[in-house]
């Protein structure tokens, strides 16, 4: 039987007979198994490698928007160039705040007379409510109290301005008579000393000349009436104002001092009260002790002008004791120079005496009265008065001039209170010429004893006991 050829089967593959080129399957098997576990291996260590660095990324990424939004804020978002933000704002602030200090400014420069006459007022109220203490206490009310305080400072104070407008009035009228005369002898001394010709026909032939200017300037004064009058209505004015305030600052000062302390806390409220009673009690006592030596030097000078038949003597006693009171260092001799002119007016004479009165009484003011009266207020040594009086008028003009030395005795009563001394041992560099000042002093005050002795009809103690009636020829005598 012959057997045929065998057809190869399409779903069978070939087979290829073994090489030596390739190694066995088990061998390609296994390596393949390898490299599908490395595989495996990498796919699964890639999320675990990938998730720090996201985390990193993702904490990076608000730290650039941060930088890139404080850029943008820096940088005005990019649309208002290098502008800031708050720069706007901060103009508009500085222009408000300019605008509130030119405000303030313009209403202080405004009300600051209203400040001048409310701190008058204040002083003024000081030196009255002492009085007005006294009369409360004994059951008058604080009102009428100081109402009739008022009334009695007006009729002082138009007293004296009568009487110095009287003497004024009287010696233009008397210099107005008198006129004719007084021309005629300056005249006649003219033509001796210089060798003219004058006569009184030429001179008002010569004013006659001038009639043009004369009436120039008597309309340049008619002008200038409507501005004395309005200055004069202003004065009244700012006076009634100064009066009202202080009438109530004196009548309501419990309540006064009752409102400031309310508004501070209980610890301030003891040192503001007693501030409050070292300046009335230093105030009030230098005013009142220097309207006691006032009315003194008035009284004294009085009676010697009427002695020497002066004309206007009151008017020239008040004048004398004001001046000499309440100006200080210079009102001594403005006080005595206006008598002594007056003085020359009638007798010459006259003049010596009155200026010898002046010194002798300035004298026991000095070295008698005025320690007696000041003891137990406070009294300010002339150069601090001086000066005082110098800076208020420098600060507030005539009104700071007047409320000068009040101010300064108030606050030497505040450094008297406040400031602690010590003691300042004996130094020669210090006490020169100490020993000598003593002993002037020591002789002044017994000068001062004896001539109080001599006043009271006493009988000096120092005498010697031959110094009675019946004794030696040195009785009564002492060392004077």
């Amino acid at each position: 039987m012959v057997s045929s050829p065998e057809t190869p089967n399409p779903d069978t593959p070939p087979t290829t007979a073994p090489t030596d080129a390739g190694p066995p399957a088990a061998t390609r098997t296994d390596a393949t198994r390898t490299e599908a576990t490395r595989t495996e291996a990498t796919r699964t260590e890639a999320p675990r490698t990938e998730a720090p660095r996201t985390e990193a990324a993702r904490t990076r990424a608000p730290r650039a928007e941060g930088s890139r939004s404080e850029g943008a804020r820096a940088s005005g978002d990019g649309r208002t160039g290098s502008m800031p933000r708050w720069l706007p704002r901060a103009m508009v602030l500085a222009l408000v705040l300019v605008g509130v200090f030119q405000l303030a400014d313009w209403a202080f420069h405004q009300l600051i007379d209203l400040f001048v006459m409310l701190l008058v007022s204040f002083f003024l109220s000081l030196a009255l409510e002492p009085a007005v203490d006294r009369m409360a206490a004994r059951g008058i009310r604080r009102g009428l109290g100081t109402f009739l305080v008022f009334v009695a400072v007006v009729v002082a104070i138009v007293g004296f301005l009568t009487a110095l407008g009287t003497l004024l009035v009287d010696q233009v009228a008397k210099i107005a008579g008198d006129l004719p005369h007084l021309l005629d002898n300056l005249i006649d001394w003219v033509n001796r000393t210089f060798h003219q010709n004058l006569s009184l026909d030429q001179l008002q032939e010569k004013l006659l000349k001038d009639s043009g200017s004369i009436e120039t300037y008597a309309q340049q004064a008619a002008d200038n009436a409507w501005g004395v009058s309005s200055t004069l209505i202003g004065g009244l004015f700012k006076a009634f104002t100064v009066g009202l305030f202080t009438f109530y600052f004196t009548a309501d000062g419990p309540r006064v001092r009752r409102t400031v302390c309310s508004l501070l806390p209980p610890a301030m409220q003891g040192e503001v009260l007693r501030a409050w009673e070292i300046a009335l009690a230093k105030t009030g006592g230098y005013l009142y002790s220097r309207a006691l030596l006032a009315v003194v030097s008035a009284a004294a000078h009085w009676i010697m002008f009427v002695v020497l038949d002066l004309p206007y003597a009151a008017a020239l006693a008040v004048w004398v004791g004001v001046m000499s009171q309440f100006v200080p260092t210079i009102g001594t001799y403005l006080a005595g120079a206006l008598p002594v002119l007056v003085a020359l007016t009638v007798r010459p004479v006259d003049a010596l005496w009155v200026l010898a009165f002046v010194v002798v009484y300035q004298q026991i003011e000095n070295y008698l009265l005025h320690p007696r009266i000041t003891a137990r207020t406070v009294d300010v040594h002339p150069a601090v008065a001086f000066g005082s009086v110098i800076a208020g008028a420098a600060l507030l003009g005539a009104v700071g001039a007047l409320i000068a030395i009040p101010a300064a005795a108030t606050l030497q009563g505040f450094v008297g209170t406040y400031v602690r001394r010590y003691e300042v041992a004996t130094d020669p560099r210090i006490d020169r010429g100490e020993e000598r000042r003593a002993a002037r002093r020591e002789r002044r005050r017994e000068t001062a004893r004896r001539l109080r002795r001599m006043v009271g009809g006493g009988q000096d103690r120092d005498d010697s006991p031959g110094g009675g009636p019946g004794g030696g020829p040195g009785g009564g005598g002492g060392k004077g």
